[in-house]
This record gives structure tokens, C-alpha cells and sequence, in this order.
């Protein structure tokens, strides 16, 4: 497990990290969000130790973060930095036998990685021949092809079309069901509430929220619920406590300011007609996002 305990980092007299303290379990796929200028970033590059922070620690499975930790580390940064010139094969086979593989077993890596990731046609083809979601592919295989432990990546969906994203996310999923730890930031909420196992929002350089899911989703929810009835449920709108969102004969989506109003619509939709269903409704991640960022 990676865990950020305190993490603090000013330039001058701006504090742009601010006691910042997450996990990053083993075997799941963390999402971390945040607008703009949130310090996701920054917090990626003290992490791995290519930027200094004020106070605070970095540890993994419990003990400092050390060189050689970070060298089981994988990153992918938001900015690609492959050799434009460099053959796509050529390129990650070069990068894993960075990592200490010899050339037999690092073509085996590159190759089967650049398969995997939807590759196999360019493995010949110049990196800068690539269309750029194509090269987002690439960059993913260079963090990935010396099998990590801990794998950072920024914005790892950006530029890739819908299709390109569900590979890209099957390869993160497998590698995390493989027992890595994986950490992604990501602006496209709809792909991160999706894939990722845990959340954690970041505004202002300080954490908003952290925890599973599944866990914030509860946390959030409002007091929203989905009303079919075989009955009109026309008589909702004039229910106190109660302000109908979206409503089609026997079919409503609204709010209540209580348990108690919920239960008395239940009660009264009941003795109506017939309640094919009656069930809350938890908020998405865009809501929640623009719930504790406020």
C-alpha cells in the first residue's frame, strides 16, 4: 500500500499542497480528481520523488519511500516525452531494458504489451507517425512494461476514443487484479466513476474527500428517489416536503427533506396503486464533486 501522510509544499508564500493524506491500496485502482491547478500533479511528482515537498511522507507498506522503491515504480506523465524519431517497439523495448531486462525478454515485454494495449499493426512505425491517441497508448506501455508495483498515471484517458478508453481500462484493471497499486488522475468523471475502486477529490491543494466508492456515494446521497407506480402519482407535487424533479404519469424522480416524507409517499403511493418500484438514488461522481469542492 502507498500512503501520503501530511504533504505540504509552498512556492513562496502560495501553499499549494496543504496536509494532504490518502491511501493508495494494493489491487485497486484509486481515482484522484480535481480541477485545474488542485495539485494533482504536484502531488504525483513528490510521490515519486521528482519534486521535494515542505512536510509530510511517502510510504509504502508502511516503511519511507526509497530510490530503490521508485525504481518499481511506473509513471506515466500528462506530457508525452517518447523519442519522436524512435520505432514504437524499438522505443519500449529500449525503456524495459532500462529497468534491467535482456533483450530477449524485453522484446517479449514490449511486444505482448503494445498487443495488448491495441499496438500490434505499429509496432515498426515511428512514434511520431502515431496519431496522438495512439501515442497516449504508447507512453501507457512505457510506464507498464517493466511489470510495477506501483503504477502513477496522469491523465491516462486523454486523446483516446471511446474504444481506446475501454482497452486502456481492461489493461489497468488486469494489472491491478495482478496486485499493483494504481493511482490515475482523470477530468473525464463519467470513465473514473466506472473504473476506479476508490476516489479521492483534491481542491485547493487540500483532500475533500476520500474513501471507496461506493462508501462516498452513500455518504452524498441525498434524499432522492424513483417512484413507478401503476397509479398517477400527480399528487406528488402538491406532497409537502417534496419537490418532484422529473415526473410521466406513473413514473416520478424527486427529493424529500426527510425520511419521514419519504415514507409517507411510499405509504400514500401504496394505498393508490400498484409501486412497481420505489428506490433512492445515488448521486454520480460529477455531483459529489461539485458537492464538496463548493
Amino acid at each position: 500500500m502507498l500512503e501520503l501522510n501530511g504533504i505540504t509544499k509552498s512556492y513562496g508564500v502560495k501553499r499549494v499542497l496543504d496536509d494532504v493524506s490518502f491511501r493508495v491500496a494494493s489491487g485497486r485502482l484509486t481515482g484522484f480528481v480535481g480541477g485545474n491547478g488542485a495539485g494533482k500533479t504536484t502531488t504525483m511528482r513528490i510521490v515519486l520523488g521528482v519534486l521535494g515537498r515542505d512536510s509530510g511522507e511517502v510510504t509504502l507498506d508502511g516503511a519511507p519511500v526509497t530510490a530503490a522503491d521508485r525504481r518499481l515504480f511506473g509513471y506515466m506523465p500528462e506530457e508525452r516525452g517518447l523519442y519522436p524519431k524512435m520505432r514504437v517497439l524499438e522505443h519500449i523495448v529500449y525503456l524495459a531494458r532500462l529497468h534491467g531486462f535482456d533483450k530477449a525478454e524485453a522484446t517479449a515485454r514490449a511486444e505482448a504489451l503494445l498487443v495488448e494495449l491495441g499496438l500490434g499493426e505499429r509496432l515498426r512505425d515511428n512514434v511520431e507517425t502515431l496519431s496522438l491517441g495512439n501515442q497516449q497508448r504508447a507512453q501507457i506501455a512505457a510506464a507498464l512494461v517493466h511489470d510495477p508495483q506501483v503504477l502513477i498515471l496522469d491523465e491516462p484517458f486523454s486523446g483516446l476514443d471511446p474504444l481506446a478508453v475501454d482497452v486502456v481500462a481492461g489493461v489497468l484493471q488486469a494489472r491491478a487484479a495482478q496486485g499493483a497499486a494504481v493511482l490515475f488522475s482523470s477530468h473525464q468523471l463519467d470513465v473514473v466513476e466506472r473504473l476506479c475502486d476508490d476516489l479521492v477529490i483534491i481542491a485547493d491543494g487540500t483532500i475533500r474527500a476520500a474513501g471507496t466508492r461506493d462508501a462516498l456515494r452513500a455518504e452524498h446521497a441525498q434524499h432522492r428517489y424513483e417512484l413507478i407506480s401503476g397509479g398517477d402519482l400527480g399528487w406528488l407535487r402538491d406532497e409537502p416536503g417534496v419537490d418532484v424533479l422529473s415526473f410521466d404519469g406513473g413514473y416520478a424522480l424527486f427529493d424529500v427533506d426527510g425520511d419521514a416524507a419519504a415514507q409517507r409517499v411510499l405509504q400514500r403511493a401504496v394505498s393508490s396503486g400498484d409501486v412497481a418500484s420505489f428506490s433512492p438514488q445515488q448521486p454520480s461522481l460529477a455531483q459529489i464533486f461539485k458537492e464538496v469542492i463548493q
